[in-house]
């Protein structure tokens, strides 16, 4: 088996960022999901209810990070202009987050067409893993709940060969795609060593509409799928399950190429 995708997300539900090469940090991938849209309560906003987050390009610089969109101006928005510190929730978790630039909240307002703040997790402000899959000290990002998400790839080929229209991996959003296993084998998993890295795997990653939302065109897709038939063959008591959820247990650095061995 060997490492064939590696994606990290800048900003929470916008586009995937292709890397060849990236430290592993206990947070996830570096620069992965360290900034948030919210609503002006600081409640979380994702492409589930806005899909069109999904076409805002996030590139982290080495003094904050930069946004495009089609047809918008591209932004530059300083770490230093996030200044303010707001209390802002993800799921039933609460978290101190930064704000302050106008100019980011505004720009993202007339993207998303309704009123939104721009929002980074500074390293100051620690968000646990839920402790029913983690240990003490486990922390995880601007993410749903888990610092990394694998998928195998042979698995999106299971499933396409089911669709009327075969959807990619970028679908579901993984930071890991796993290329020369068995369709789901990753569900047996509990132990990996990737390259020079060891990860516990910790829960499978339950799915919800955000996954039928097209990543190239941010259009919803009018049938349900691939929500829809994923839930003929992968329903179980949690949920719709496709993928699942790592926490590094090691430093390091990812490579494409690299070797996946079982460690359980």
């Amino acid at each position: 088996m060997r490492l064939g995708g590696l994606y990290r997300y800048p900003l929470k539900s916008g586009a995937a960022q292709a890397v060849s090469d990236i430290a592993v940090l206990p947070r996830g991938l570096a620069a992965d999901r360290g900034w948030m849209v919210c609503d002006p309560q600081g409640r979380f906003i994702t492409g589930r209810s806005h899909p069109r987050i999904s076409l805002v390009q996030a590139q982290p610089l080495a003094d904050g990070l930069q946004l495009h969109a089609p047809g918008m101006a591209m932004l530059h928005i300083p770490d230093t202009s996030l200044a303010d510190v707001w209390p802002v929730s993800i799921w039933k978790q609460s978290v101190q987050a930064l704000v302050g630039n106008a100019a980011a909240d505004a720009w993202l307002s007339a993207w998303l067409g309704t009123s939104v703040r721009l929002v980074r997790l500074p390293e100051t402000s620690h968000r646990p893993v839920d402790p029913r899959y983690g240990r003490t000290g486990d922390e995880v990002s601007l993410a749903d709940g888990f610092p990394l998400l694998l998928l195998g790839q042979a698995s999106v080929h299971a499933l396409n060969q089911r669709l009327e229209h075969p959807v990619g991996a970028l679908h579901f959003r993984p930071n890991l795609i796993i290329e020369g296993c068995e369709a789901h084998a990753e569900d047996s998993w509990h132990r990996l060593r990737i390259g020079e890295v060891d990860f516990e795997v910790v829960k499978a990653c339950t799915r919800c509409i955000f996954v039928n939302v097209d990543p190239q065109t941010a259009s919803p897709d009018p049938a349900g799928e691939p929500l829809r038939t994923l839930g003929t063959y992968r329903r179980s008591d949690k949920g719709i399950i496709f993928g699942q959820n790592l926490i590094p247990r090691s430093d390091g650095r990812l490579r494409i190429g690299d070797p996946v061995i079982r460690l359980d």
